[in-house]
């Protein structure tokens, strides 16, 4: 009976799969692009803090540098948007991808020095800046203004189910096949390039100019403020939580294979939840939701230790690890919250590209300053402040008004 039922599941996806190539064949490659991109995103994000941990024996302080050239992209993605908008955002895309794939093959095969992995993670992070802003901006292009969250969230839940696969490959290559940080990295390179390939194919989408400045009008400073609070927030989590887990209580690749397999999974469902939430009770419920719940998992990280012993304390760190990482299906609501609130659609990457930046100018600077916070305070104190930063989060969450927002100011 269980065979039967998954070979009808299996056969309903593959027809509906089949019915999207037919009548809607860009999007569709567009969701192939998020699969493949999804493989190899598994296979860097549950391997590369452990390669930095055992390779090169990074302190906490030392950790929290390697986020300066980590982001040093991010802030500087608007002006590379910029330069490259001639190409428009298909052609620009694969630029990001084939930037992510040298990156990760050189982390692979030419990373001998701390210093060197320091370039590589560059360009690798240069490559996967440039996507973030066009991911939206093309799902979007290629969606209806009721679809934006659906479509969004159908995206991002082929990416995340994609994972999967690369947290198989981690499972499964560092457990019995004896994968080596190097040949897992040069595996994720090749989906990166299978990524650009597929978007090859895809339907050029015409080039639109795009000026290097900020657009500072009253409408967009909400979104300007939330993406500077928000990326002083995700960064502490992105950094620190998982070295935790690694430092504190030793956590290896197999293990983070297998979080980010139920991360997966969760994710599947969440980044569903939130799109039709988005699209039923607003941008100001999923963010404000948003909020709460991550200044709950704030506490989770800095009392864990202090509440149960190692073992429970190991298993409650894990539940914070995975509802964190679930809930980036939140980005979904930022991006569609500045699609509502532009005067002209193609002002979307640019606003985007322009929020990332001033998110990334605060995620240079907090890694560093958490490093010396873990170093001086233990690492306790960073999860707090991660904590007063999610309550200042809220409060700018729930000044959302798209309705005034859009009438014109």
């Amino acid at each position: 009976m269980k065979i039967e039922f998954v070979q009808r599941k299996l056969s309903k996806w593959l027809h509906i799969l089949y019915d999207d190539l037919k009548n809607d064949r860009d999007f569709t490659l567009f969701l192939f692009v998020g699969a493949f991109t999804g493989i190899a995103g598994g296979i860097y994000s549950t391997t590369f803090n452990n390669f930095l941990n055992d390779v090169f024996k990074l302190s906490a302080d030392a950790r929290g540098i390697v986020e300066f050239p980590r982001e040093l992209p991010g802030m500087l993605i608007m002006f590379v948007l910029a330069i490259l908008s001639f190409l428009g955002d298909i052609k620009m895309a694969i630029a990001g991808m084939i930037f992510a794939a040298i990156g990760l093959f050189g982390m692979g095969t030419l990373s001998h020095t701390f210093s060197g992995v320091l370039a590589w993670v560059m360009i690798f992070s240069l490559g996967t800046h440039m996507f973030f802003p066009l991911t939206p901006s093309i799902g979007m292009h290629l969606s209806r203004k009721e679809q934006y969250g659906a479509r969004l969230a159908r995206y991002n839940a082929y990416n995340l189910f994609a994972t999967i696969i690369g947290y198989a490959i981690v499972w499964c290559g560092f457990k019995y096949l004896g994968l080596t940080y190097q040949i897992a990295f040069v595996i994720a390179s090749l989906f990166y390039v299978i990524a650009a390939l597929v978007l090859g194919r895809m339907k050029p989408i015409k080039p639109k100019i795009f000026k290097i400045k900020f657009v500072l009008r009253k409408r967009y400073t909400l979104f300007y403020m939330l993406s500077f609070v928000n990326g002083a927030r995700k960064q502490i989590f992105l950094t620190f939580a998982p070295w935790v887990l690694i430092q504190v209580f030793h956590v290896t690749p197999p293990v983070f294979a297998m979080l980010g397999l139920v991360i997966a999974i969760a994710s599947i469902m969440t980044r569903t939840i939130v799109g039709n939430a988005i699209d039923r009770l607003g941008e100001r419920f999923v963010l404000s939701a948003e909020a709460i719940l991550l200044v709950v998992i704030c506490f989770g990280y800095a009392f864990a230790e202090d509440m149960a012993p190692t073992g429970i304390a190991v298993i409650i760190l894990a539940i914070c690890y995975i509802i964190d990482n679930s809930m980036n299906a939140v980005e979904m609501a930022r991006a569609t919250y500045v699609r509502k609130i532009v005067h002209n659609p193609e002002d979307v990457t640019s606003v985007l590209a322009a929020g990332i930046s001033f998110d990334h100018i605060i995620a240079m600077t907090i890694p560093f300053a958490g490093g010396i916070l873990w170093i001086t305070h233990g690492y306790k104190s960073v999860f707090l402040a991660a904590a007063c930063i999610g309550v200042i989060n809220f409060f700018l969450s729930m000044k959302i008004r798209i309705d005034s927002v859009s009438e014109g100011q």
